[in-house]
């Protein structure tokens, strides 16, 4: 649950300004999680438009959690935000409140992109810190977003790789994609085109082979996540886009 969460708000692709804007504020997603038929949880991608300290942001709101018995076995309730520059594609706070298992996390990050410097305030543990990050740093949530925006897919090679930064928590990750081609996936909306990719983590942090994630994502100006796949050593979970609304652009769906 929480391998496909993250893909979820930390997709990536590569680093070229679009001329056309993969979303705005309305869109929202809906994806299952699940293991073969049984479903384990589900999980949301909103975006709304806020102010934040006198600037007009986009607020993106990504919640996750088990239901059923995958629930009563492993309890998991994830609330990630990010509060994202409309022209920048850069992220001005980003809130992490999880509890996964017991295991529970509650943090609140402020970028200042003039210092690059992050104020990370840990609300469990009741301490705040000033940490350094790189220019333009993205967190797990404004990476998708920022990334959606800037796809050039036109001319990437099979096997080709792009990294970004990312701060997560209090510290700076480089992530990784590597582009595995195209491909027609058959989906509850019909076939679509997609780009298939395989995201790493670097610097620690890397997945093992056991774990090894694969995600399709439309291939139109969308860039919307179709279906997530994580190779666990218990078996293949799979998150699929399951409902979605306020779309910028023209879904597009193969036609035979």
């Amino acid at each position: 649950m929480k391998y496909a969460m993250f893909l979820f708000l930390s997709l990536a692709i590569s680093v070229s300004q679009a001329q056309t804007k993969a979303y705005e504020a309305g869109e929202w997603f809906k994806f299952r999680i699940h293991y073969g038929f049984v479903t384990a949880g589900y999980a949301t991608l909103e975006v709304n438009d806020v102010v934040l300290d006198n600037k007009e942001v986009f607020h993106v709101k990504g919640y996750g959690k088990t239901t059923g018995l995958s629930r009563a076995f492993f309890k998991v309730e994830d609330d990630y935000q990010s509060y994202i520059d409309k022209e920048k594609d850069i992220p001005y706070r980003f809130i992490r409140n999880i509890d996964e298992g017991g295991y529970t996390k509650d943090i609140q990050i402020d970028f200042n992109h003039d210092t690059r410097k992050a104020l990370v305030h840990n609300k469990k543990k009741n301490t705040k810190e000033w940490v350094n990050f790189p220019q333009d740093a993205q967190d797990m949530v404004s990476a998708f977003y920022f990334l959606r925006n800037r796809l050039d897919t036109s001319a990437m090679a099979e096997g080709e790789t792009i990294d970004i930064d990312m701060f997560f928590d209090k510290e700076n990750y480089k992530f990784r994609l590597k582009f595995l081609g195209r491909e027609v996936i058959r989906t509850r909306f019909g076939k679509v085109p997609t780009l298939k990719f395989r995201p790493y983590v670097q610097s620690g942090r890397v997945f093992k082979e056991k774990e090894s994630l694969t995600v399709w994502v439309s291939d139109d100006d969308n860039k919307m996540p179709m279906l997530i796949k994580a190779d666990l050593a218990v078996g293949s979970l799979k998150a699929s886009l399951t409902e979605f609304k306020g779309l910028k652009n023209s879904f597009k769906i193969h036609v035979d």
